[in-house]
Formats: C-alpha cells, structure tokens, sequence
C-alpha cells in the first residue's frame, strides 16, 4: 500500500471528510483518499481524521499512526472543544465539551468510551453533566456520567435509551438547565430530539440540523428522519425565532460559524423549506453531507 488509505470497515459516516475536506473525499459510498499530504499541517489534518473515526479507517501505509498526533479534545474556539474518538455504537456522531464559566464543562453527546479518554477529559475541568441530543447518541452516556459523577439528560421521548438519566427533560418547551444553556426539545428526527443552546453562541443541533458542505447552507437529513419530517418542521417553526447562536454544532454533518444575523437568517429560511417536506423513505446515501 502506498502512502494513506482508506480500509473496507468504512461506513460513510463523514467523520473524517469533515476535519480534511481537501484530502479526503467520498466515492462509491465511502471516503477515499484524495492525495497524499504534501506537508505537516497536512499530516496533521489526516491524523485528526484516524483518531475521529469510529472504524479507524484512515489508515497511513504502516498501518500506525503516530499516537503524538492525537488532536483531540481539539479546541473549536475558546468556548468549545471537539472530542473526536467518534463511536460505532452512536454511528459516528461528533461530541463536545463545552467550557463554563466556573471552570467546569458539559460534555454534549459522547465519543466512544474508554476510561483513559474519560481522564483525558477530565483533565480539562470537571465535567458536571452529560447532555444528550437524543437516543442515537445514548450508547455511552451512562458510563460517561458514571465515570464524572455528572448529571445525565435524555429527553422523555428518548428516556428508554438512558433509562438511568436522572435529568429528564419533559414537554416542548425550553428549559434552562444551566447558567447560559437552554434545552430546546425538538422532536422529529426522534421523539426526543432535544437542541441546547448555550450563551447565545453555541446550538448543539444533535442530528435535526447540520451544515452541509454540498449546499453551503443548513439542511436537515430528512432522509434519515426516523420520527416525523412534519414533526420537525413544526418543531422548527416554534423554535427558530427563539434561537439566537453563531456556531451549528450538529452530531452529524460539518460544523459552521458564521455571525449570529446571518444564521438567524439561514434557520428562518431552512424552517421554511423543512415545511415543504414530506415523508420519505429512511435513505443514508441521500444525505447531502
């Protein structure tokens, strides 16, 4: 094998085309890769990519990667950090630690579990509660709070996959369960589909909306929309007015900043356009990563 691959465990999650969009592309519903690095910065980018993948399927030709070339947790600004370590038990989905005030953190979603990576954390401040999007992303939540002696919240329509959160997050409406964070319940890609908001700059979308690199703009997988496209569109319309952020921050999907006007600009016009949807079958290829 010459040079960096990508090996057959690959499922297409987009993990890894998110942190080197330059060097790694999709084909025939997998990524490969595009070119070789042609520096260090570039190195970097493709390390950053094996250790966010859930299957490691960037691979470079040793078959090691250099373990001095862990980004993560990877800061995103000086209020969040990506986790990386992306699980196969949550599809693949992002994380975050989101910086308090305090000093301490809220770890949104999780990566996969190990307790060197939950002591890697750690390291960073204590880590008081664990929020979760939804039931796709529950596989570690326990285990996370467990290790940190945090809070859990889960959503009521998505308690039945953390059914030990002791955080239950019940109804449509926003609930404060911070200094600075918000809860928005948003169901429709499940029933307890649930988007926090934090210091009116940072929307942890979960998988009901993402920035996809092929339309430069917000979109939402509604051909992976397991509950209720309508549902969405409804819980969209009762939340974008409130929302007010700088940073999408979604499970799946690429990451976005852009001024807060603009963004308000952008969901007001997705709710417009999740309203015309209508059901269609569940479809992974169709996403428009």
């Amino acid at each position: 094998m010459d040079g960096w691959y990508v090996d057959e465990r690959c499922f297409n999650c987009d993990v890894a085309r998110q942190l080197a969009p330059d060097l790694i592309g999709e084909a025939d519903g997998r990524s490969r890769v595009l070119r070789q690095p042609r520096d260090d910065v570039e190195t970097r980018r493709l390390h950053a990519a094996v250790f966010a993948c859930p299957t490691r399927s960037i691979r470079p030709s040793t078959g090691k990667p250099d373990q001095r070339l862990d980004p993560f947790p990877m800061a995103l600004d000086g209020g969040v950090l990506l986790c990386g370590h992306n699980s196969q038990h949550t599809a693949g989905a992002n994380s975050y630690l989101l910086r308090r005030p305090a000093g301490t953190l809220m770890m949104v979603d999780t990566p996969r579990w190990s307790r060197a990576l939950a002591d890697r954390y750690a390291q960073l401040g204590r880590v008081t509660d664990v929020l979760l999007t939804h039931r796709d992303h529950a596989a570690h939540g326990g285990r996370y709070a467990d290790h940190f002696g945090a809070r859990l919240w889960i959503h009521e329509g998505d308690l039945d996959a953390a059914p030990a959160a002791d955080r239950v997050i019940r109804g449509v409406e926003p609930r404060e369960i911070g200094e600075g964070v918000t809860a928005h319940p948003l169901p429709g890609h499940t029933a307890g589909s649930v988007l926090y908001l934090a210091d009116d700059r940072y929307c942890f979308s979960g998988d009901s909306f993402f920035w996809s690199r092929t339309t430069a703009d917000l979109e939402v997988p509604d051909s992976v929309t397991w509950y209720s496209i309508e549902e969405l569109a409804t819980s969209l319309a009762r939340t974008a007015g409130r929302l007010r952020f700088e940073w999408v921050l979604p499970g799946h999907g690429d990451r976005r900043r852009l001024s807060a006007d603009e963004m308000s600009g952008r969901l007001e016009a997705l709710t417009e356009r999740t309203r015309l949807l209508r059901p269609r079958p569940i479809d992974f290829t169709a996403v428009r990563w």
